[in-house]
């Protein structure tokens, strides 16, 4: 593993421009895909300059390393190719890209770390359970293109689900959340996750892999408001995330929907085994447990 800013922290900017920087065509620039969207909302200096410093990246790890091939996703085309260019220029080497396709929604909103609610594949950021119910609760339109591109099932049998229609399509993405979180997380985990989320709609079923919080009753003892609460579990980022949600129908605390903002939560509300089921919106559940 290697840091860029080895090399780009100590760069000289008039050295930079006069051994780099000439290499590049504004005019070309501004043809990639990349700048023409950004200049309709306004581009930034810093943004314009990403080209340059991520192409250098690759002449550097070519000159250290040897390196003659950077992957990206599709969106990092023009970056790349610039930098296979400017390795021409500059070495005289022949240097390669390959691109992949992005994993967007049915909206065309790419699924990436920078986007809101982001998927993340360390547990200790999005837990089994919560990373298995993100691939159960797909759209409906996304549920081929990501049994295609994030399972290693046989395209006949992608076939198959992906043509299942109305309710039974919800086997479908059954089968592409287990798989997902199997290749991620292990088959163990995704067991528990399965278990866990079908556990919500039956009687009886366990319960213990449902993401979980636990906090003392020192902390409830004046009561706790439900949005500090959500905050605290992770069901919201923000109180005003909350706030947004709670008079929108979407927070429910041990299957009674919230329609206050200001409620507190005590000790009494908590069932015998001290447990407490938080829900938000049809199918993200959290149990806090009361220590």
């Amino acid at each position: 593993m290697l840091n860029n800013a080895d090399w780009l922290l100590e760069l000289n900017y008039v050295s930079f421009l006069r051994e780099i920087g000439r290499h590049f065509s504004v005019n070309r620039m501004l043809t990639a895909e990349c700048y023409k969207q950004r200049l309709e909302t306004g581009l930034t200096f810093l943004e314009f300059n990403y080209m340059l410093m991520q192409s250098y990246d690759f002449l550097e790890l070519y000159r250290k390393y040897n390196c003659r091939l950077q992957m990206g996703g599709n969106d990092q085309w023009s970056n790349i190719i610039s930098g296979v260019d400017l390795i021409r220029r500059v070495e005289g080497a022949s240097a390669y890209g390959m691109t992949f396709t992005l994993l967007t929604t049915s909206e065309g909103v790419k699924m990436g770390k920078t986007q809101a609610g982001a998927l993340w594949l360390d547990p200790e950021k999005v837990s089994p359970y919560d990373f298995y119910q993100y691939w159960r609760n797909v759209d409906d339109r996304d549920v081929e293109k990501c049994l295609k591109l994030l399972t290693f099932l046989p395209m006949d049998e992608i076939k198959r689900l992906s043509s299942l229609e109305g309710a039974e399509i919800n086997k479908a993405k059954e089968v592409l959340a287990f798989e997902v979180t199997k290749l991620i997380h292990g088959e163990e985990e995704a067991i528990k996750a399965q278990n866990a989320a079908r556990a919500l709609f039956r009687d009886g079923a366990d319960l213990t892999s449902v993401p979980q919080t636990q906090i003392s009753r020192e902390q409830i003892a004046e009561g706790m408001e439900i949005l500090e609460l959500l905050m605290l579990t992770g069901l919201t980022a923000s109180k005003s995330e909350g706030r947004r949600l709670i008079k929108q129908g979407g927070i429910y605390v041990a299957n009674s929907r919230v329609d206050d903002i200001d409620m507190k939560i005590t000790a009494k509300d908590f069932d015998e085994d001290s447990s407490l089921l938080l829900r938000k919106g049809k199918k993200v559940y959290h149990m806090v447990k009361l220590s």
